[in-house]
């Protein structure tokens, strides 16, 4: 018995002494950092301004064949022709483009995407607009544009770039004569980045233009925070109604609940309760919602996963210019630059609890906390360089509204770039001496 025992102890002890000899330890060694952000080229006639948080911050021109980057020298840099690409160390850059005297519009610089939707812009007579489609890579890139509109799915275009270049797709070629697009932008290869500028005008009227942001995915729940609502002066009886464009991109029609979100309270408007639409088909619904408020906030449900976004028409010194609102993702902390530009931040959630840092052109900080229910508006002191997002409730959502001597414009509050991991390789021993 004793035996048997002993000897049962010497073979377990043999097994813990093979396994502590043959185990390793995980030395794995990461490298992190943000991927270099990108802004749109300014097209002929167009203004364009980049904000960035620091002095310090670096860039190249995207068509410069040399990678080698130099500071801005600058928190808020004109940019006269050229895409550029700005190593921003987390800070997302801002551009802010405009043609005088008849739009403007905003959007963040962000990093390479594996998807973008864009629900704007239209393919009739009084087009004007551009897609424009940025490699920012060392190697060829293969880009699929799949464009919708109101009478369906439209045939695939797909472009071919060089490195560090960029193509422009004029979007009434994209579905000859129709009135109602969404651009789905699907990468190849090749680090890629999409913009879109929606522009109207009638011989030599112009009509208003905007940027329009993009969404990364289509989802069954969508939060577009911001939508402008400007109130109508004395003597008129309403304002101009806001359009909802809406695309289920599946082969599955999709029922969706609208519900409105304002400093009035939240309701779903009359007809948008379960409402109907056809799968691979865009549709438009006209909104005239009754409130008091000058900003408020929508909310969709759907069954099947759909892209939206909200079209709103603005006043700006006796001109008009319109503006897509489109939904963001839930806040994260974050910072974002917005050296030059004064916006009203719209907070929406069930709860809002947010804490902001904001940091001055002067280098100064100071703290700031919204507190809401369903919305919420905050309006960034002048002469600010940058905000950060410190601490956010959940399942909160944000946009900014721009007001300029040119026009009006939308930013979604959402970073253009996360941080990412990469392990870096390691020597070890026992590769020479199995």
């Amino acid at each position: 018995m004793k035996r048997s025992l002993s000897a049962l102890l010497a073979l377990g002890l043999s097994f813990t002494l093979a396994i502590l000899l043959t185990t390793t330890v995980d030395s794995s060694v990461y490298s992190q950092s943000y991927p270099a952000v990108v802004c749109p080229p300014t097209m002929s006639g167009l203004s364009s301004q980049i904000s960035v948080s620091s002095r310090k911050t670096q860039f190249q021109r995207l068509e410069n064949r040399s990678t080698k980057t130099i500071p801005f020298n600058a928190l808020r840099l004109p940019v006269s022709k050229d895409s550029l690409v700005i190593s921003a160390k987390g800070v997302t850059p801002v551009v802010w483009q405009s043609r005088s005297g008849s739009w403007a519009g905003g959007a963040i610089c962000s990093g390479p995407a594996s998807s973008q939707w864009f629900v704007g812009g239209s393919s009739d007579i009084t087009s004007r607009g551009r897609l424009i489609v940025i490699n920012s890579g060392l190697s060829e890139a293969i880009v699929d544009v799949q464009t919708y509109s109101e009478n369906g799915k439209q045939p695939l275009l797909s472009l071919n770039l060089k490195p560090k270049s960029y193509s422009l797709v004029n979007l009434d070629a994209l579905a000859t004569g129709d009135k109602s697009l969404t651009v789905h932008v699907l990468p190849r290869s090749g680090r890629i980045n999409a913009f879109m500028i929606d522009e109207l005008g009638s011989g030599l009227r112009a009509l208003g233009g905007d940027l329009v942001n993009p969404i990364t995915a289509a989802s069954k729940t969508l939060v577009i925070p911001a939508i402008p609502n400007q109130l109508p002066k004395k003597g008129k009886k309403s304002t101009a109604p806001k359009t909802l464009r809406i695309l289920a991109p599946s082969d599955v029609d999709a029922t969706f609940t609208l519900e409105l979100l304002s400093a009035d309270g939240s309701f779903v408007p009359v007809g948008f309760n379960s409402r109907s639409i056809s799968a691979g088909v865009v549709s438009e619904f006209t909104l005239s919602p009754k409130i008091s408020a000058t900003v408020f906030a929508a909310r969709i449900k759907s069954n099947e996963p759909v892209v939206a976004a909200i079209l709103s028409q603005a006043k700006i010194k006796e001109r008009t210019d319109f503006l897509w609102s489109t939904p963001t993702p839930a806040l994260v902390p974050m910072a974002i630059a917005i050296t030059g530009l004064v916006p009203t931040i719209v907070f929406t959630s069930d709860a809002i609890a947010v804490k902001v840092e904001v940091t001055f052109i002067n280098g100064k900080k100071t703290l700031a906390t919204i507190k809401g229910s369903d919305i919420a508006t905050w309006r960034v002191p002048k002469a600010t360089r940058s905000i950060s997002i410190m601490q956010t409730s959940a399942e909160t959502h944000a946009g900014a509204l721009i007001a300029s001597d040119n026009g009006y414009g939308y930013i979604p509050i959402t970073p253009g770039s996360l941080l990412t991991r990469v392990e870096i390789p390691h020597s070890n021993i026992r590769v020479l001496n199995p």
